[in-house]
């Protein structure tokens, strides 16, 4: 199968998912907000299955290394929500016809920045973390963002928690939506070939995590996640302008 991109793009697109991977291996999100809107004007076939599939490789990573603080209640009321988000993203885009996809992931992207920005003090309650499950399987399955609506419920928790949470609920999601777009017909043969050009980013991001991490456990956490957001809606801002 021939390089759907040039050596050029290949690098760009490395460079993005670096980014984005330092990004969530050091808050917990991150991943998705800042690579979707860039690797859609590179190739659009990028989203959602192949970073869906590279993300599952950075989360096992992130739940091997945080797995001492997981919220395991927190797992368990967040995947079923993931389920049904997964479920309702798949009906979604099976409507949704393929030249539009564009379109989806912007509105996507903007749903993201608008929830982290939010002022919404949420609690670690069962119908809380099932619902931002929920909104995040359908964003996720969607346009592979959806760490948000997860973040927005554990900003207030210490970075390991919320890194280990929020890796240990993208694996069974990040499975979840991949069925579901198999399913569907959106992910075969040639994302796996994508999602192998977009590895080596998110090996030297998570390797390069381990000095931002310790930064950002010194009390960082939750300013660098809206920080994450802001540099995310001027992404879109910008995107749209073009």
């Amino acid at each position: 199968m021939e390089l759907p991109i040039d050596l050029l793009s290949v690098l760009l697109v490395t460079g993005i998912v670096f980014t984005g991977t330092l990004l969530q291996s050091s808050l917990g999100f991150g991943l998705g907000p800042i690579a979707v809107p860039l690797l859609v004007l590179v190739n659009p076939g990028f989203i959602p299955g192949p970073l869906l599939l590279s993300a599952l490789a950075l989360t096992l990573l992130m739940a091997r290394r945080d797995h001492r603080s997981i919220h395991i209640q927190g797992v368990k009321w967040a995947v079923p929500g993931r389920v049904a988000g997964a479920i309702l993203g798949a009906c979604l885009l099976s409507i949704i016809p393929e030249d539009s996809m564009s379109a989806l992931f912007g509105a996507m992207v903007i749903l993201a920045v608008l929830i982290s920005f939010s002022k919404i003090k949420l609690t670690l309650k069962p119908l809380n973390i099932f619902s931002a499950g929920t909104l995040s399987g359908l964003m996720g399955t969607t346009s592979a963002i959806g760490g948000a609506p997860m973040a927005l419920v554990y900003q207030n928790q210490k970075g390991p928690e919320i890194r280990g949470t929020l890796s240990s609920i993208f694996i069974f999601g990040t499975i979840i939506s991949l069925s579901f777009l198999a399913v569907i017909g959106r992910f075969g043969v040639r994302e796996v070939y994508m999602a192998l050009i977009l590895l080596p980013g998110i090996l030297l991001g998570f390797w390069a995590s381990r000095l931002t991490v310790r930064l950002l456990d010194k009390g960082l956490t939750k300013p660098a996640i809206l920080t994450v957001s802001a540099v995310v809606g001027i992404i879109v801002l910008i995107k749209n302008l073009l």
